[in-house]
């Protein structure tokens, strides 16, 4: 009987334990996207204040000095 009362017990401990991990994973899988979501935002408003200053244009092409002037222009 004391056997399978240890057996239970310990079975008991076993799930609390898991409970308490899938928890603490769920947790922070909240926080992480919780995260991203704010770098996100943060990048959005990164590229809309680099749009404010109206960048040139690339046209495309195999232009190399075009492209450098274009980076330029950029930088």
């Amino acid at each position: 009987m004391v056997h399978v009362m240890t057996q239970r017990a310990l079975a008991d401990a076993m799930e609390t334990m898991a409970i308490s991990m899938a928890q603490e994973a769920a947790s922070r899988t909240v926080d992480r996207e919780a995260q991203e979501a704010r770098r996100g935002g943060e990048d959005e408003l990164r590229l809309e204040r680099f749009m404010n200053n109206k960048p040139p244009i690339f046209n495309g092409g195999y232009d190399l000095d075009g492209a450098q002037k274009w980076i330029e222009g950029v930088e």
